[in-house]
């Protein structure tokens, strides 16, 4: 198929959110990031990995057998062969979804493919790589994801949630930064204002912590 890309890992696990939340899923794990987040929690994935041919990734991948397969990183889109390969995946019969920081266009994607987009708050240290322009491809079947570290990031993620009515065009996710605000915390603030917002914490991290490839 001629599209090589750099893959830091390829694992099986329960994929800990989004809607797909709990099911057994293939993570392909692509290497590099523009971002330097300051709750990365895959700074691994920065740099080194594997140079594989597509058709070498839809292998690895198929052994697992599975029904839902997550494109990830780093940042996927950095790379450009991550189109072809959620083209390719679709094609298998996969249920796929990307997951993306929303720093880089998501326009041109595979239809078929299920968007989940990480809008940076402020705590995240770049929220100024924010590229607004993608809401207006986001669809009733994808979701955006708040990665919420403090109550200004609350507040921040509540102002986009309005400006950009994503409780009416999509699921918006509200999600604690992991071991930095407590996930009742958070909890409590969206049933206190009465959010029509999806409340979800990192399900491998409750399994597993931070152990990689979980």
């Amino acid at each position: 198929m001629g599209h090589d890309l750099r893959v830091t890992e390829i694992f099986y696990s329960l994929q800990g959110e989004a809607r797909t939340v709990g099911w057994p899923t293939v993570f392909v794990r692509l290497t590099g990031c523009p971002l330097r987040c300051h709750y990365c929690d895959t700074a691994y994935a920065f740099h080194g990995g594997e140079r594989l041919s597509l058709t070498a990734v839809l292998l690895k991948v198929k052994a697992y057998h599975p029904r839902f397969v997550t494109l990830t990183g780093g940042e996927p889109l950095v790379q450009p062969a991550a189109p072809f390969l959620l083209e390719a995946l679709c094609d298998e019969g996969y249920e796929v979804s990307l997951e993306t920081s929303g720093a880089l266009p998501i326009t041109g994607l595979d239809p078929r493919v299920n968007v989940v987009l990480d809008l940076k708050t402020p705590g995240s240290g770049e929220v100024a790589r924010n590229l607004y322009a993608n809401l207006d491809h986001i669809r009733p079947r994808d979701q955006v994801k708040f990665v919420i570290t403090n109550e200004e990031d609350y507040r921040w993620a509540c102002e986009m949630t309005r400006k950009y009515a994503l409780t009416e065009r999509c699921e918006p996710l509200f999600s604690p930064a992991f071991e930095t605000l407590p996930a009742a915390t958070l909890a409590d603030w969206i049933l206190r204002d009465r959010l029509a917002v999806r409340f979800q914490v990192q399900l491998h991290k409750v399994l597993w912590g931070d152990a990689r490839g979980r």
